[in-house]
């Protein structure tokens, strides 16, 4: 598989789902959910412990989506990820983006078994953090 055809693909999609957003500003699942938005993606957060984040619907779980999204930012532990990648598959996702420590071995594993395009060992709010300076 090579990442970074798979990295350029992902990042010409223009609809993104971040699976773990919060609304603590200091974290990762905000940032990344943050500079989607600012980079023009449409971006969908979800999270079953919140209803909204700054007046933005969040969604409990991907299957409560209003649209279908190209790819899924994962910014979960990886217990939860196993569940996220079943609900993925069923919402017909083609693209995975793991972040640092949403991933292990089994996670991958997964990912692969199900015919997943994915990204690990990346980080998509340092690619873009790295794309508006340039």
């Amino acid at each position: 598989m090579d990442f970074h055809v798979i990295k350029e693909e992902m990042l010409e999609k223009k609809k993104w789902v971040v699976a773990g957003v919060t609304a603590k500003k200091d974290r990762y699942g905000y940032k990344i959910w943050k500079i989607l938005k600012e980079n023009n993606y449409e971006t969908y957060g979800v999270n079953p412990n919140y209803d909204e984040i700054e007046g933005e619907k969040i969604y409990h779980s991907i299957m409560d989506l209003p649209i279908k999204v190209d790819v899924l930012d994962m910014v979960v532990s990886p217990k939860h990820a196993m569940v996220t990648l079943d609900e993925a598959k069923e919402a017909g996702i083609e693209y995975i983006f793991f972040q640092p420590g949403s991933y292990d071995d089994d996670v991958v594993r997964k990912a692969q078994d199900l015919g997943f395009k994915y990204l690990i060992n990346d980080c998509i709010y340092a690619t873009l953090k790295r794309r508006d300076r340039i």
